[in-house]
This record gives C-alpha cells, sequence and structure tokens, in this order.
C-alpha cells in the first residue's frame, strides 16, 4: 500500500463562515471545509480522501491543511482521511487500495455482463437480510437488472451465418481483447460490468447471490458471495455542548447528541 497513515495525528475539520452575525454566529460556507492535521513525518506530501474518494493533496512538505468539497447532508456524516505519499506519488489516486471505502450503508456488486448471455436476460440480487439463509423468492429492491434490453446492445455484424443473426445481435465479429474484463473470455468476445448498489442496510453480516431468467423463464444456478459486513457511517451530530473543562489536566468533556 502506497498510502502512509502511520504519525499522522489530531485530524480536524472545521466549516467555514462565509458570514458571521452580530452576536458571533455565522452561515457556514456550503460544501466547503478547512481540514487540518498533525504529523510527525518529514520529506512527504499528504494526500487527503472524503468518503473514500480522492479530495486533494498538498504542494510543499510543509502544509498540513487543505480546503475540499464534502457532499452535503443532514442525514449522513462526511468520512474524511488524512494519508501520507511520497512525492512522486501525490498526484496518483489511491482510493482503490483504502481498506474499508465508504459505502453509506450500501452494497455494490459487478456482474460480468457475457455475451453468451441472451438478449431480454434479467439479472435478480436476493439475500439474507443478516439471517445466514438467503431468501430466494425476493429480491433485494425493486430494481430487476436487465442484462441486453435489446438486441442493439450486443457486438457483431450477423456474419456467422446469412439471415441467421441480425446486426448488432451476432459475437463471431465482437470488438473483444479482454478489454472490458481481461481474461475473462475468448479472443474475439469481450465481457464489460455491470454494478448494482444496493438499498441502505443496516450495520450487518450479509450474503447476496445473483440468478439470472431468460425471456423464457429458465433460471441459472445462483451465485453466492461469502459474507460481507456492512457498516453504515455515523449520524452527524445534532448538537454539541460542553460539560466541563479541566484546565489542569487540558480536559474537555462534551456531550454530543
Amino acid at each position: 500500500m502506497s498510502l502512509i497513515n502511520n504519525g499522522i495525528t489530531s485530524v480536524r475539520a472545521f466549516s467555514l463562515p462565509c458570514g458571521i452575525w452580530p452576536d458571533g454566529g455565522c452561515a457556514d460556507m456550503p460544501q466547503v471545509v478547512l481540514v487540518k492535521w498533525k504529523s510527525v513525518l518529514k520529506d512527504v506530501l499528504y494526500q487527503v480522501y472524503v468518503n473514500g474518494q480522492f479530495a486533494g493533496s498538498t504542494i510543499c512538505f510543509g502544509q498540513k491543511e487543505m480546503m475540499v468539497h464534502v457532499p452535503p447532508s443532514f442525514t449522513s456524516a462526511a468520512r474524511i482521511e488524512v494519508f501520507a505519499v511520497q512525492p512522486e506519488n501525490v498526484d496518483i489516486d489511491f482510493s482503490s487500495e483504502l481498506d474499508n471505502p465508504f459505502n453509506g450503508g450500501r452494497l455494490k456488486i459487478r456482474l460480468s455482463r457475457s455475451q453468451d448471455l441472451p438478449v431480454g436476460a434479467t439479472a435478480f440480487i436476493c439475500f439474507d437480510n443478516g439471517t445466514g439463509q438467503i431468501d430466494y423468492e425476493k429480491p433485494v429492491g425493486e430494481t430487476v437488472i436487465n442484462i441486453w434490453p435489446s438486441w442493439q446492445d450486443k457486438s457483431g455484424f450477423g456474419m456467422s451465418r446469412f439471415g441467421f443473426s441480425d446486426f448488432g445481435y451476432d459475437s463471431s465479429a465482437a470488438v473483444g481483447f479482454g478489454k472490458g474484463c481481461f481474461g475473462k473470455d475468448g479472443f474475439g468476445i469481450d465481457a464489460d460490468m455491470i454494478e448494482w448498489i444496493s438499498p441502505i442496510l443496516q450495520t450487518g453480516v450479509y450474503k447476496f447471490a445473483a440468478v439470472i431468467f431468460d425471456n423464457k423463464g429458465n433460471k441459472s444456478s445462483a451465485t453466492e458471495t461469502g459474507p460481507i459486513t456492512v457498516i453504515p457511517e455515523a449520524q452527524p451530530a445534532k448538537k454539541i455542548e460542553i460539560l466541563s473543562y479541566d484546565k489542569e489536566s487540558n480536559e474537555l468533556v462534551l456531550n454530543v447528541t
């Protein structure tokens, strides 16, 4: 992993006021926060990630603060992380290397859409709802995944046999060098990926499965995932109060609701 998190402490985010009232109150600048941190590391630069996405990088060794954009939300908190990187890697997006990428309590499942699947095929995603037993009678959510909504989506020029298949329906002339999903299919038959995102899930361990039907009602065998842990992001604090402050020990006690 190219991201370094050891030695970085006291990561804090401050809203930026775009106006201050006579009583000391302020109107926050929407979508922008100032992120500050401390670090004992030398000769490194820093990257900031918001909700698992690359948000920006520092430009000099002494810089330990940065303004970043955050998504506006009254129901979920923004996750802000700071990492150190070697100077030659400062412009590289390492979001795929994060151990716990932000998912907002949702799960993303990728399906390989092979040319072998027929036009009109649909996929259903089922899960166990945390019980350990997958319910194949009730798909997750209301959305059905259309694998090939129309024959025009498939590759080919009708070259398999005269009158046998239509333009865009034959796979014998499919463009494919393993570019969509390298090594998944043979030369000339490429595979791409479909992404499915679940509804918001509660904290728990889930198992999912994908089942494919053709337009005649034939059903494939299920492809199941292993156990997947889902932890939604923390809810933002509605109110923060100072309960006490010990000047001698420099200890501040807050009440967060």
